[in-house]
């Protein structure tokens, strides 16, 4: 009996366990069947080990063929999961970089675990979580529905309400209401129960990742309208600014022809004072930089003022200075529209602006390039002639031969006189560099994918900053800085070159004439760039609130505020008849 039993544990025939006509599926149940009745059976020492062994050798095969099975298919799941959420991943580290580029360096380093402060609970820890029940209860709502559970769904939708309520606009566990903790735990038996009824870990993570797409696509959404709305502030001029315009305006033309003429005429052409140039639309805003200049210079009767407006601000212009006189400076104000020669068929980007195209690309909101990405192409300032006035320096001002060109979102913070003493080298342009590492080089402002720019300047060359330069009018005739700057605004009709402004012709026309002044006689960023170093800008000669949080709007930044504000009287009668205020 002991002896029959070895050819079927052997595997059949004497063949091997590996070998091809082994079948343990079909084995197995009569072996199992066998050790079942062996206690039956008379069974010698050595037939009792090797049954035992087979057992647990048939038992590990079986064990390990599972275990493989088991394996493969959690791979097979985990590269499943792993396609699919390959896109919710890259969508999650964009908005965690864009994020992290908001975040205000300045503050960084100020939190550690190891102060008092850390010791306790988070502020807003209730907050959180009864946001985190409300998302939770959400979910479950929707598979209630889904599974036609409207008793608990609509119970749901209650306790979501109540908690909505109580959280409101609450930033801080201070914030909320009394009756937050009963909220809670109301909330979180519903959630327990509905858990035990409706949860399955499949549909809750789809309803997450759906939730976490949704959210994603809502930040964007706003992150647009953001920018839009940043844009469209930064197009208009307060109704405060308006007013005063209009009420000057009308008392200027009102005034006898002969009272509005301004004196000192004989020093407008004089070579050996300080000149500027200041083109602007804005009342309030060129009064700033003529009084920071004057309350700032050694000197103030040897400086003179060139400024042009358009005609609509012209009467306004007037007449403020008029009454406000620039101390013993020289000051003279113009008509951009007065200068005949600047017309469409000497002036390209004239006859640019005028063209079918160009309204198109500004005044059809259906335009393919009218995304949030070019809304900062579409300032209405890009329009105004006032803009391009600055490459038409010798023809506005032929008896010069400098000239210090100013913005009129600057302050003025030193006397400036010591830049006419400044050797440009041969060079036309004296201006303050912005690059920084790889930011502000030439192509981050024009197309190096076009021949005509890749093949005449450095893509990493470093970029300039308008706002306060200097230029030597006499090395302009001679080089034709207003020839060089037609020639690229032709080449650039289309748009193909860069897209619109002043400053990449800017950089093309002055491409290897411009002398870089020292940093600290220009500060940039003060309409964009809350970080700025407040030793850097009261050590500087000029800071310019480039960017849109312009300083007369009220979406300026308030730390930098008040370098403008204090030039500004808000007790004249005008500037408080207009509501005007700091």
């Amino acid at each position: 009996m002991a002896t029959s039993q070895r050819p079927l544990v052997a595997g059949g025939g004497g063949r091997s366990a590996k070998g091809a006509g082994f079948r343990p599926s079909v084995l197995l149940p009569l072996f199992v069947t066998v050790l079942a009745c062996s206690s039956f059976l008379p069974v010698r020492g050595s037939d009792r080990i090797l049954i035992s062994s087979v057992d647990h050798g048939l038992i590990d095969w079986q064990t390990n063929l599972t275990r493989r099975k088991l394996n493969e298919g959690m791979q097979e799941r985990r590269s499943m999961f792993g396609q699919q959420d390959e896109e919710a991943i890259v969508r999650l580290e964009n908005v965690a970089i864009e994020r992290s580029k908001a975040v205000d360096s300045a503050v960084l380093g100020k939190y550690s675990i190891w102060r008092k402060e850390s010791e306790h609970e988070y502020p807003d820890a209730k907050v959180r979580f009864m946001r985190d029940q409300i998302i939770m209860g959400r979910i479950y709502t929707v598979l209630a529905k889904s599974r036609d559970k409207m008793d608990l769904y609509q119970e749901l939708l209650s306790r979501i309400k109540e908690s909505q309520r109580v959280v409101g606009e609450a930033n801080a566990d201070a914030d909320l209401h009394h009756s937050a903790p009963e909220k809670i735990k109301a909330m979180g038996q519903v959630l327990s129960k509905a858990r035990e009824t409706l949860y399955d870990c499949k549909t809750v993570t789809q309803r997450l990742r759906a939730m976490l797409q949704s959210a994603d696509e809502q930040v964007r959404s706003l992150k647009k309208q953001s920018t839009f709305l940043s844009q469209l502030a930064a197009k208009t001029i307060p109704n405060g600014i308006n007013c005063l315009s209009m009420r000057l305006t009308i008392d200027y033309y009102l005034l006898p022809v002969e009272k509005r003429k301004f004196p000192k005429s004989e020093n407008l052409e004089n070579p050996d004072f300080y000149h500027y140039a200041l083109f602007s639309d804005n009342v309030l805003a060129a009064s700033v930089v003529v009084n920071s200049t004057i309350m700032n210079a050694k000197e103030p009767e040897k400086h003179v003022f060139h400024l042009v407006t358009d005609k609509l601000n012209f009467g306004a212009m007037n007449m403020w200075f008029l009454l406000n006189p620039p101390g013993k400076a020289t000051i003279h104000v113009e008509n951009v529209d007065d200068f005949k020669w600047l017309n469409s068929s000497y002036c390209p980007v004239l006859r640019q602006l005028e063209s079918a195209a160009m309204k198109e690309y500004y005044f059809k909101a259906d335009h393919p390039s009218a995304g949030s990405s070019n809304l900062k192409y579409r300032n209405p300032k890009y329009l105004s002639m006032l803009n391009h006035l600055r490459f038409y320096l010798p023809e506005v001002y032929p008896k010069l031969d400098k000239i210090l060109f100013l913005d009129d979102d600057i302050v003025v913070q030193k006397d400036l006189t010591a830049l006419w003493s400044v050797d440009l080298n041969g060079n036309v342009n004296g201006a303050v560099e912005t690059c920084g590492e790889s930011f502000h080089r030439f192509n981050k402002y024009l197309n190096f994918s076009n021949p005509h720019i890749s093949s005449n300047f450095d893509s990493n060359a470093c970029g300039w900053a308008y706002g306060m330069n200097m230029f030597d009018l006499k090395e302009w005739k001679k080089k034709d800085i207003t020839g060089i700057y037609h020639k690229w605004q032709n080449m650039n009709e289309d748009r193909v070159l860069w897209k619109l402004g002043t400053l990449p012709p800017g950089l093309l026309t002055f491409y290897k004439l411009t002398y870089p002044l020292d940093k600290s006689w220009h500060v940039l960023g003060l309409g964009y760039n809350p970080t700025i170093d407040r030793a850097e800008i009261e050590n500087a000669a000029v800071v310019h609130y480039n960017g849109n949080m312009k300083p007369w709007l009220e979406l300026a930044m308030t730390r930098y505020r008040t370098y403008w504000t204090k030039y500004i009287n808000y007790e004249h009668p005008y500037i408080k008849a207009c509501k005007l205020s700091e």
